[in-house]
């Protein structure tokens, strides 16, 4: 990825050679040196910065099984467009049913022994309530003894059909989760979109993931309604690019069509930071930027690769010269500003810059070195 510096110094070796080989052939003894002139005009000038990458969708669903099972169905193919809520594939359920019949069963024993425990303890404080009414007749016919053992016995049964209460609300998690585990061997589309990836035949297993295993990627649906184009840009570019910034994308499965797109995303660390890199290695810092695609009618696909012209900066009705023109003098040999007095005060100035940038110009059938201030680089011009 070259940067506007790389791009001048390149032009300027071009303008040089090119000036060089035009002494050697057209250079005579008796003449002057033949030039080619251009006039100065004014132009629309766009700085563009070149970035590439490729397309993904804005939203992307990966799906993987959060159950492990062969697949008994596939309902969709690469490429099927699906709504929210469509069946996609079916895994074989013959497990999770016998696990659930199995929770239900559980469930409906925890059901009993509450039952039980319930009946027991009304029985109990019936006991309860004969003996006080005993006692109450004649203290004689009832001792305290029994009495106590009765509230006892009642107290026993109440912690017994607590005990049975909760034996019956974990018998309900397990059928509940037997049941979400019975759910999950359908897969329904998430939302609408195109099956962009499809990882699975009928008759393959699928499995969940682990720690250390990902599990199976499924499949994965894109809403291929908003596309956008992921680009690196170098780190010496990024600080020209700002959010709205307008751009021309060219995507090389569809080389004679223009995509127009606009950013809407710049990353604000590295791809690779040099924290993450090895001592040895020496790795470009590039970011990340994002645009966003017009509307348009073209099939695209992610992960297609793409080419994106930012314009970072632009100038209408902007005085401009070829790049070619372009090119570096020593400041003495220009004779500085003020003739000899301005050599001398460069040569006083250290901090002042020895080369100075600009153009030949023809004035009254002859050519002279003016310097000029450079502002925005174009494709082909430089404004001035």
């Amino acid at each position: 990825m070259e940067t506007r510096t790389k791009i001048i110094i390149g032009v300027i070796t071009v303008a040089v050679l090119g000036l060089a080989g035009t002494l050697s052939v057209l250079r005579q003894r008796d003449q002057g040196i033949e030039v080619r002139v251009e006039t100065v005009e004014r132009r629309d000038l766009e700085e563009i910065v070149t970035a590439s990458g490729n397309i993904r969708a804005r939203r992307t669903v990966d799906i993987s099984s959060d159950v492990q099972g062969r697949v008994l169905d596939l309902y969709v193919d690469e490429g099927d467009d699906v709504v929210a809520g469509q069946t996609l594939l079916r895994l074989e359920p013959d497990q999770y049913e016998a696990n659930l019949s199995r929770a239900e069963a559980s469930l409906a024993q925890a059901r009993s022994q509450e039952a039980q425990q319930t009946a027991n303890l009304t029985q109990a404080q019936r006991d309860l309530d004969r003996l006080v009414q005993l006692r109450a007749r004649d203290s004689l016919l009832v001792s305290r003894q029994q009495l106590d053992d009765a509230r006892t016995r009642v107290e026993v049964q109440e912690a017994a059909v607590e005990s049975a209460s909760n034996g019956v609300s974990v018998a309900v998690a397990g059928v509940d989760e037997s049941e979400d585990r019975l759910s999950k061997t359908v897969f329904t589309a998430p939302m609408a979109g195109k099956v962009t990836r499809l990882n699975v035949e009928e008759g393959e297993t699928v499995i969940i993931g682990t720690m250390n295993n990902p599990g199976s990627l499924v499949l994965t649906i894109s809403d291929l309604s908003v596309i956008e184009v992921v680009v690196q840009v170098d780190e010496t570019e990024v600080s020209e690019i700002s959010l709205g910034d307008s751009a021309g994308v060219r995507i090389d499965a569809f080389p004679d069509r223009r995509f127009e797109g606009t950013v809407t995303e710049i990353g604000n660390s590295a791809i690779n930071p040099p924290s993450g890199q090895a001592a040895n290695q020496q790795a470009a810092i590039d970011f990340e930027v994002v645009l966003t695609l017009a509307p348009n009618d073209a099939p695209l696909r992610p992960d297609l690769s793409a080419t994106a012209d930012i314009v970072v900066e632009s100038r209408l009705d902007a005085l401009s010269v070829p790049i070619i023109a372009l090119t570096v003098r020593d400041r003495d040999d220009t004779g500085g500003e003020g003739g000899e007095a301005g050599s001398e005060a460069s040569r006083s100035d250290r901090d002042e810059p020895t080369d100075v940038e600009g153009a030949f110009v023809v004035s009254d059938g002859t050519v002279q070195f003016v310097p000029v201030e450079i502002g925005i680089a174009g494709q082909e011009y430089f404004e001035v």
